[in-house]
């Protein structure tokens, strides 16, 4: 399917676009290869394949939320680099 000058500038004047001589000529060439490459596009047998939103697999990577025994309390505070009774003591982040 060709597109003409004509069809060119009544889209440019619809869309309130001031083309070129150059550009309407250009626009014409471009919209045209679009228009046959739909064509060829819309002779491809699809009537096998069903239709998708999404053609990869998707695959929930998420564990599922489950609880479980931690580590020992006396473990866990070994590796602490500063006790005060049986907390982990820390620098104050905030200002009072």
């Amino acid at each position: 399917m060709r597109i003409s000058r004509e069809q060119v500038e009544h889209v440019a004047h619809l869309a309130r676009l001031g083309l070129t001589e150059s550009e309407k000529e250009r626009f014409s060439e471009q919209l045209s290869t679009i228009l046959e490459s739909m064509e060829i596009l819309r002779q491809v047998d699809t009537k096998a394949i069903p239709p998708t939103a999404q053609v990869i697999p998707l695959l929930n990577v998420m564990r599922d939320d489950e609880a479980c025994p931690s580590l020992p309390r006396e473990q866990i505070l070994a590796n602490a680099p500063r006790l005060e009774e049986d907390y982990i003591r820390i620098m104050a982040v905030l200002e009072e």
